[in-house]
């Protein structure tokens, strides 16, 4: 039998085609497809199909689904998908599932490709685009898998197509590719590495001209869409070009080595263009640098809600103190929180491994020898290393050295307690922009017309809740429509329920801030996603740990442990002792989100409870002030 994810849900049995009823039986296929061999919980299938709001039969119609997909595939005997304690496991033999066989077929190119074997490098990645049939889960019906699975999907195929691409470049087919590059880079317009490989290829056609002219392209859009700068492959590339760099042959370019022929990677990203105010987290951070070394140096966990400017403060410090590190710098996002599958410790090691001059035959295949390696490499150096976007300590502490003189800073929307109590990392906390920062920001991005306008600029700031992602939204927003006074997009942004829609950019979820809030909840309980909606619909603007209780109707045990969850998660924040409050795009979406997921009588039953709880607190309030008053 086979199974094909990659395109519309396919099963076939030798040549006939195996009929899987459209509908939610789909997913639950899928589902377990993608889980081949492991055990999905019931929990997690519900989860696929009603996404966190199951209805109450989920659990039998879920069964029912099963019986049904068992009846299709002929699976009598129960062989195929077996129940366990906590749910279903479906078995899949070697080479029965395209997607397995992409995967394997993807790793022995890329592997080949780490060998500089670009003859098999690009058969392997021709023969691993060759199982794909279209859009992947094209018919199945999850909103749940269209989210998560979806773009990792589409990203590993591009990942194939970047290989066969270089095979092709290194084996001097370059004047084959233009075209298809052109139409690549012009449909991702934001990743910049099929921006570089078009440029190579232009400049090894003889195209010098039209290479650079790819590369002002490419700067334009990441300028407009991203207010970044290309990043230093690109960068570097381009100063290749310029100069016609003999590095520029099918070789292709060599990393930077010191005096005596050391690589010395120098891989952070561009620093974030108009980078304003965090003075006194950047002096926190340098300070630390100067203190006498314990071990090595962990700046841990620049906590934070997402949006809140993270990555933009770590690559902008690392960018300034860069000199104090001479063996180089290395840098990794792990995503620990994006639409992506998190990077897991083993091939951030590997990535490390090849930044500091491995070749792909001599990096060992387990995480615990790579570790070693790395650490044997770091000893004695002054190196700094970026762990962008963890999720969790486990994905951290492989990647930390183990020797004196390096730095590692860590960025990420958990607390990492585990990290700064087992590991000695120093915390340090981002909250919103200060208000005067917030509009010295505005007024940056936006330029003439926030400054002749400060009142509309701060109001502007205050609508955006001084977080830095909506600040660079909204300033995109003024620059998309020219002409029109600042005033009117404030008035735009008083609407709560307009305000998410419009703080979103096109095309692109890592500047969406809904999309970007989105990937914090994902992480999140059940328990603490239903307590995260309902605050939304709070009509206060914080909630003590009893009034919680209510809002929920549990316990206040219960009630303290999901706030806790919420506030490590940086959803919330205890800005006084026993308060708990959030900032104002964070309301709007929590109330958004319990308005599509919880219905109205569900909200109408949270509200008439926390309501309960304010009058008998009142009640019990004014006969404390006026015993012998009657209630």
């Amino acid at each position: 039998m086979e199974f094909c994810l990659l395109g519309p849900l396919a099963v076939r049995r030798g040549d006939a085609v195996v009929t899987v009823p459209a509908g939610k039986q789909r997913a639950v296929l899928a589902a377990l497809l993608l889980n081949a061999n492991r055990v999905v919980a019931l929990e997690d299938l519900a989860e696929t199909l009603w996404g966190t709001a199951p209805p109450p039969s989920a659990r039998l119609t879920v069964q029912n689904y099963v019986v049904r997909l068992r009846k299709a595939l002929g699976d009598e005997d129960r062989s195929r998908i077996t129940t366990q304690p906590r749910g279903y496991v479906i078995s899949v033999a070697a080479g029965e599932l395209d997607l397995t066989r992409f995967e394997v077929l993807l790793g022995a190119a890329r592997q080949a490709a780490r060998d500089g074997s670009w003859d098999t490098a690009g058969a392997q990645a021709r023969a691993a685009l060759a199982l794909w049939r279209g859009e992947p889960l094209a018919d199945v019906e999850s909103e749940l898998l269209a989210v998560r699975e979806v773009p990792r999907l589409a990203d590993l195929r591009l990942q194939a197509l970047e290989i066969r691409i270089e095979a092709d470049l290194h084996l001097g087919r370059h004047a084959e590719l233009t075209g298809e590059l052109r139409r690549l880079a012009c449909a991702d317009p934001l990743r910049e590495h099929l921006h570089a490989l078009l440029m190579l290829a232009l400049y090894r056609d003889g195209r010098q001209a039209e290479a650079l002219a790819a590369y002002q392209a490419a700067r334009r859009v990441l300028i407009e869409e991203l207010g970044a700068e290309p990043s230093r492959e690109l960068r570097t590339l381009h100063e290749q070009i310029l100069a016609a760099d003999p590095a520029l042959d099918l070789s292709g370019p060599q990393r930077p080595t010191d005096g005596a022929g050391r690589v010395v990677p120098q891989d952070l990203p561009a620093a974030v263009r108009h980078f304003t105010g965090r003075a006194g987290e950047l002096a926190a951070l340098t300070r630390l640098l100067d203190e006498p070394a314990q071990g090595v140096l962990v700046i841990s966990a620049i906590g934070g809600t997402a949006g809140v400017g993270k990555t933009a403060l770590a690559v902008h410090w690392a960018h300034q103190v860069a000199g104090r590190f001479p063996d180089g710098q290395l840098y990794v996002n792990l995503r620990g929180y994006d639409v992506a599958r998190p990077v897991a410790a083993a091939d951030a090691l590997a990535g490390f491994l090849r930044a500091l001059g491995v070749p792909g035959p001599d990096i060992p295949p387990g995480q615990d020898q790579r570790a070693a390696r790395y650490r044997s490499l770091l000893a004695g150096k002054r190196m700094l290393t970026v762990l962008d976007n963890a999720s969790a300590a486990e994905q951290v502490r492989p990647l930390l050295p183990g020797t004196p003189g390096c730095a590692v800073v860590v960025t990420s929307r958990d607390t990492l307690a585990g990290l700064v109590a087992h590991d000695g990392a120093v915390r340090l906390d981002l909250d919103l922009l200060p208000m005067g920062e917030a509009v010295a920001l505005l007024s940056e991005l936006i330029g003439e017309p926030a400054r002749a306008d400060p009142h509309a600029t701060a109001e502007l700031a205050r609508r955006c809740a001084r977080l830095p992602l909506a600040l660079r939204v909204a300033a995109e927003l003024t620059a998309a429509r020219p002409g029109v006074p600042l005033t009117d997009l404030v008035a735009d942004l008083a609407d709560e329920q307009k305000r998410l829609d419009l703080l979103d950019v096109a095309g692109d979820p890592r500047a969406a801030v809904r999309a970007v809030f989105s990937w914090s909840t994902r992480q999140l309980t059940g328990e603490a996603a239903r307590m995260f909606r309902l605050l939304g619909i709070h009509p206060g603007p914080d909630i003590t740990v009893p009034a919680a209780a209510s809002l929920a109707g549990i316990g206040q045990a219960d009630a303290r442990r999901l706030l806790g969850e919420l506030a490590r998660a940086h959803l919330i924040a205890e800005h006084v002792p026993g308060r708990y409050a959030f900032h104002d795009l964070l309301r709007a979406y929590a109330a958004e989100q319990a308005r599509h997921t919880d219905s109205d009588a569900a909200r109408r039953e949270a509200t008439g409870r926390v309501l309960d709880h304010y009058l008998h607190t009142a009640a019990r309030a004014a006969r404390l002030l006026n015993p012998a008053k009657e209630p």
